[in-house]
C-alpha cells in the first residue's frame, strides 16, 4: 500500500460492530494500524449509542448478535445518515441473503471467516474515489478528480463552472500561502483586465457553488485555503 493511501485513511473515525470478542479484537487490532480512531461494540444496541456518540465515517458490523443484530442497528442509522460507510460481515451468501443487504443501502459486504486483506480490501473499495490518488482532497467529503476536471462532495457531483476549477487548482498549488489578487488575475482573467467588483462577484457566486467553506480572505491581499 502506498503512502498516500496510508496517509489518506488516517483521517477517518471506524466503528467496528461484532460479538464474538477474539474476531472483534483481531479487526480492531488491524484497524488501529490504518485509521485515524477505532471504536468498537460487541452487539448493536451499544454499537448504536457509539454511531449516535461519535457519528464514525465507516461502520463494520456483522449481522447476528445478541440484543440488538446487524440489520436493526444499520436500519437504525440508515433512517438519518445515508452518508456513513456501511460494510456488513456475514457468513451466508444466498442471493435472497445478500438482496437483504442490497436494500439496507449498505457500501459492500465481506463473508467471513474475514482477514486483514479483505476487510481492508473491502474499506478501500468501499471508500472508493474520496481516496484515489488523483485527486485532491479539500476537506474529508470535498475532493477533485484531476483526470475528469470535477468536484464531488459526499461523492455527489458539484456543477461548477470552468473559472471555478481553475480557482481551485490555483489555490491548491498555492496552498501553504496567499494566493494574491494579481495572482488570481493573471491566472483566471488571464489576457484581459479584472476589477475589483469582478473579482467580488465571482468570489461570492463560487462560495455559493461550493458546498463547504474552503477559503478564507487576507485583508488588501488576496485568498487562501481554509485548513481543516
Amino acid at each position: 500500500m502506498n503512502e498516500k493511501l496510508l496517509e489518506k485513511l488516517k483521517n477517518y473515525t471506524v466503528l467496528c460492530v461484532e460479538d464474538e470478542e477474539g474476531i472483534r479484537k483481531r479487526m480492531v487490532n488491524t484497524l488501529k494500524y490504518y485509521f485515524k480512531d477505532v471504536l468498537d461494540a460487541s452487539n448493536g444496541s451499544d454499537g448504536y449509542d457509539l454511531y449516535l456518540e461519535y457519528k464514525p465515517d465507516i461502520i463494520i458490523s456483522d449481522i447476528e448478535m445478541p440484543n440488538t443484530n446487524g440489520i436493526s442497528m444499520v436500519t437504525n442509522i440508515r433512517a438519518n445518515d445515508l452518508d456513513v460507510i456501511v460494510i456488513m460481515l456475514t457468513a451466508y451468501s444466498s442471493e435472497e441473503y445478500l438482496l437483504k443487504l442490497i436494500n439496507l443501502n449498505i457500501n459492500h459486504y465481506i463473508l467471513k471467516p474475514v482477514d486483514s486483506d479483505n476487510l481492508l480490501n473491502g474499506i478501500i473499495k468501499s471508500l472508493g474515489k474520496q481516496i484515489e490518488d488523483n485527486q485532491i482532497e479539500f476537506s474529508k467529503d470535498l475532493y477533485f478528480n484531476l483526470d475528469s476536471r470535477e468536484l464531488f462532495y459526499k461523492q455527489e457531483l458539484v456543477s461548477l463552472r470552468k473559472r471555478d476549477k481553475d480557482f481551485l487548482l490555483l489555490l491548491h498549488k498555492n496552498k501553504n500561502c496567499v494566493v494574491t489578487y494579481d495572482l488570481i488575475e493573471e491566472y483566471l482573467w488571464r489576457d484581459k483586465s479584472m476589477s475589483m467588483s469582478a473579482l467580488k462577484t465571482f468570489i461570492k457566486e463560487f462560495r455559493q457553488r461550493i458546498p463547504v467553506e474552503i477559503i478564507t480572505n487576507v485583508p488588501q491581499e488576496g485568498y487562501k485555503l481554509v485548513s481543516f
